[in-house]
């Protein structure tokens, strides 16, 4: 089963994450055959964490709450909150096999959240800018939720396009770049 996990940072607690940065990392690397994408999210600056996005392959949702939840910038207090959902990864591939590479271009988190008829079920027909895509579902996998996608974008104006806008209550669109250990 594939999960979206988001933890969101609380305010200030940058100095918090960066003395975490070693103990994450090595908590991730724990899940390294199981992780589809993973990367911060960042301020406008383009430096600045705001959150931790993972998208993973786990057997069920209590070993997708306990990835979430035993993470250690969660269980020290570093996060605001975290959104999780069940997901399915309409590309069938990870972030590393995105051709694009992972320096070149803009890249973005898209987070669209609706309710009501699901939306943006079939992957859109230019896939080369995808690096992650597909539907967020409830626990059980029957009610969509809405969609996420990691997307690399000339702006977000540009990555929020690649969501049909008018079918979702809400579409976030942050800064995002590849995860993990340079």
């Amino acid at each position: 089963m594939e999960f979206f996990c988001y933890h969101r940072d609380r305010p200030d607690s940058l100095k918090l994450r960066h003395e975490l940065l070693e103990d994450h990392w090595s908590y991730m690397d724990g899940y390294a055959s199981q992780l589809i994408a993973r990367g911060p999210t960042l301020a406008d600056d383009g430096e600045t964490p705001t959150g931790s996005a993972h998208m993973v392959d786990l057997p069920d949702p209590a070993a997708a709450r306990a990835f979430a939840f035993d993470e250690p910038g969660y269980q020290a207090g570093a996060y605001r909150d975290v959104l999780l959902r069940r997901w399915r990864n309409l590309l069938g591939r990870t972030m590393w096999d995105f051709p694009g590479g992972r320096a070149d271009g803009n890249r973005y988190l898209v987070l669209g959240l609706g309710s009501g008829r699901p939306a943006d079920l079939l992957v859109p027909p230019d896939q080369d800018e995808l690096i992650a895509y597909g539907p967020l579902l409830s626990d059980d996998g029957t009610t969509w939720l809405g969609t996420t996608a990691l997307v690399r974008a000339p702006d977000p104006d540009a990555a929020r396009a690649v969501l049909t806008s008018d079918r979702y209550a809400d579409i976030e669109v942050h800064n995002w770049e590849f995860g993990g250990r340079r």
